[in-house]
């Protein structure tokens, strides 16, 4: 995939090969969003010492609606980051050299979610003229490949959608200012339930059911970190450590949620809530086929970017990437 990445993997010598005399090598992960539990896995990876094993000494920097991953990796303050695949490939498409090195979530859990007694039954037909909440920054292009598969406009008019740029909680909806407002499984939906309105009540449209599931939380570098043989075998041992700690956190969600709580330095997240985000979580990471958590199956790859050049006039992305993902790190962290 990368021309230049199977020499420099050749120059690894092994991830344990790393001298203890020496101090451990520093690799700084950017998320996608807050401390929660979407990131257990890297917290406990750290909190376990798992990353210690690998000698390295990872940075965790937290996300939030200010922080897009893509220009913080681009301007140097970060040498791997967690992003979703659609704003990945969009970045990359202007010019940010991202390549997948790893897909850890296997599945969406991006989905949205309506009262019932809005009477949305079928999104092709009882979307048009409705208001629905969106969040942007890069988290629209999901929702905007959808509503073009349906082909419905999104600006508004009796044919098409008013789109209600979201904020990142549930207000639009308890509050009535959208039909349906955007929701992930692990987070959102959740506080919904949480405000008081029951399941029944709630009518769910899942993105993996509607066939536009995009891939979401993956790891991604740039191509001179991959072409650079030190920071390849960084890569390797990183991903090797990291699986690790989500292969724990999915079997001990209660004390990943702790781990998630012990590094949240905003004090915002509640106990309740991250165990229920980190075994919802561990329902998207799944087991990962024969390969295991962290491999990118291909075909998973080719229906995200199906999805994101079916945009008509405006796709995600205008044409289909070359070089935007590689197995050689995932391969390399398997030794």
């Amino acid at each position: 995939m990368m021309r230049n990445l199977a020499l420099a993997l050749v120059a690894v010598t092994g991830l344990t090969a790393a001298s203890a005399a020496e101090a451990a090598d520093q690799l700084t992960l950017q998320l996608k969003w807050v401390t929660q539990g979407q990131f257990a896995g890297y917290y406990v990876a750290k909190d376990k010492g798992f990353y210690e094993e690998v000698d390295l000494d990872v940075e965790i920097k937290p996300g939030g609606p200010d922080i897009a991953p893509p220009q913080v990796i681009a301007g140097g303050g970060a040498d791997v980051i967690v992003e979703w695949m659609p704003a990945a490939l969009a970045s990359r498409e202007k010019g940010v050299p991202l390549v997948n090195i790893a897909q850890v979530f296997e599945k969406s859990g991006m989905m949205l979610t309506c009262r019932k007694d809005s009477g949305i039954v079928d999104p092709k037909t009882d979307f048009p003229g409705r208001t629905l909440g969106v969040w942007f920054y890069g988290n629209e292009y999901p929702f905007l490949s959808w509503m073009a598969t349906l082909g419905i406009p999104t600006e508004g008019g009796p044919d098409g959608v008013t789109v209600l740029k979201q904020g990142f909680n549930v207000d639009p909806l308890l509050q009535r200012q959208a039909d349906c407002i955007s929701t992930m499984t692990y987070n959102e939906y959740g506080q919904v339930l949480d405000a008081g309105i029951k399941e029944e009540d709630l009518t769910v449209f899942k993105y993996e059911d509607q066939g536009v599931a995009t891939l979401e939380d993956g790891l991604y570098t740039t191509e001179e970190n991959l072409a650079d043989p030190e920071m390849a075998d960084k890569l390797a041992r990183f991903v090797k450590a990291s699986i690790k700690g989500w292969e724990y956190a999915a079997a001990n969600p209660d004390e990943a949620a702790e781990i998630v709580l012990e590094n949240d330095a905003t004090g915002a997240q509640t106990e309740a809530h991250q165990q229920r985000m980190v075994r919802e979580i561990a329902k998207l990471i799944g087991s990962g086929g024969e390969k295991g958590i962290g491999y990118l199956d291909p075909a998973d790859y080719e229906r995200t970017v199906k999805v994101l050049l079916s945009g008509g006039s405006d796709p995600v992305i205008s044409k289909e990437p070359t070089g935007a993902w590689t197995h050689d790190i995932f391969e390399a962290a398997q030794n």
